[in-house]
């Protein structure tokens, strides 16, 4: 059996989230030996009374085997944070989720995403900006991150839908229990052109507690964040703090400082996040305003020795600078050269404080 059964096994056990599962491979190497070990040992690697006694329990009243085999068969597919293809940006941030339960499909463009987030009392005004700005990312090949929320999120949702864009909405519930349920019709579309995400164990109920981890998992995929309308006490000034603290960039969209739902956005830009008054500022602000001309530039890779050997180096996943210079074994200057020319070129993007990735696979002949 996969031993992706044991990751979703202890993700069952409330307690244990990603640092106990850290710790747990750094004491038995793998999650079938800590699995299978005996309390003493499970309490000497860190896992403490409660949840030990979460975990015993689970283990003598649950059949893993037929746990696992119930999520394969519901078209689920299982992620774990030592996959290849789990998302890297998510991967960068501190303690990403350890497992993650996908249905529908992320494709590498996924990594060139933006979160759009926001209140679920929207506007008049919110609704009109939320479909024009999901238009302008979705149709610039911008994957748009948000948590199919009534309001805001739906919106955004349906906007880059409408346009055929792509777009991956990340539950606070199993991913089996879509929430709120009226969305139901919009996850299904989600999964033919996205994805739907959570790291939630199939049949969790969407309880409060779990909103505030599901937000810094939409911060944790994009590149940025944009809060629309927010009132003052908003979950997704949550995500847009999220976002700061893993050094993202946050917009936020200015309104009437009489509007209950501007609030929150016009307090984010009091204290230091983008004010949002055109939408061309987002592509310069990433650095993604030339979306267009990369797609013209994709096959003619660069002749320069460095700069080849950097986007080869950036070929499996997204790395630090510091990371590029150590596997390349090339002066940092040097580094940073190609890093810039091949930015300005659309090989590749930054997709976090001086990360990078790269934007198109090497054709055949130069893998």
């Amino acid at each position: 059996m996969d031993e992706k059964k044991y990751w979703v096994g202890f993700n069952h056990v409330r307690g244990i989230g990603a640092v106990r599962f850290q710790r747990l491979l750094e004491c038995f190497g793998n999650l079938e030996k800590a699995w299978n070990a005996p309390e003493i040992e499970l309490k000497r690697a860190g896992i403490g009374d409660k949840s030990l006694v979460n975990l015993v329990r689970f283990r003598r009243e649950h059949d893993l085997d037929h746990i696992y085999e119930n999520i394969l068969k519901k078209d689920i597919k299982i992620l774990t944070c030592m996959d290849d293809d789990y998302p890297q940006q998510l991967k960068q941030i501190n303690n990403p989720p350890p497992v993650l339960y996908v249905k529908g499909e992320m494709v590498r463009e996924d990594a060139c995403s933006v979160a759009v987030v926001g209140t679920r009392q929207i506007t008049a005004y919110g609704k009109s900006l939320v479909q024009e700005l999901g238009r302008v990312l979705a149709q610039n090949h911008i994957t748009v991150i948000s948590g199919l929320a009534r309001g805001v999120d739906a919106e955004a949702h349906r906007t880059a839908l409408e346009v055929n864009g792509r777009t991956i909405a990340v539950l606070g519930c199993g991913i089996d229990i879509i929430y709120p349920p009226e969305n139901r019709a919009l996850a299904n579309q989600i999964i033919e052109h996205g994805a739907l995400i959570s790291d939630y164990a199939p049949g969790t109920q969407p309880e409060g507690i779990n909103f505030p981890p599901r937000n810094r998992i939409i911060a944790g995929l994009s590149l940025a964040t944009i809060v629309v309308e927010a009132g003052a006490r908003s979950g997704a000034l949550i995500t847009a703090s999220f976002a700061a603290d893993q050094g993202k960039d946050v917009f936020a969209v200015p309104g009437s400082i009489y509007a209950p739902q501007s609030k929150g956005t016009n307090k984010l830009i009091f204290d230091g996040a983008h004010p949002l008054i055109r939408f061309d500022s987002i592509f310069e602000i990433l650095g993604l305003d030339n979306v267009q001309y990369q797609k013209k530039t994709q096959s003619e890779l660069p002749t320069d020795e460095a700069q080849l050997l950097v986007l080869k180096i950036l070929q499996k996943e997204a790395l630090h600078i510091d990371d590029i210079q150590a596997i390349s074994q090339l002066p940092i200057e040097r580094v940073s050269s190609a890093l810039s020319f091949l930015e300005l070129e659309g090989f590749v993007q930054r997709t976090g404080n001086m990360t990078f990735s790269a934007v198109y696979d090497f054709k055949e002949e130069y893998s």
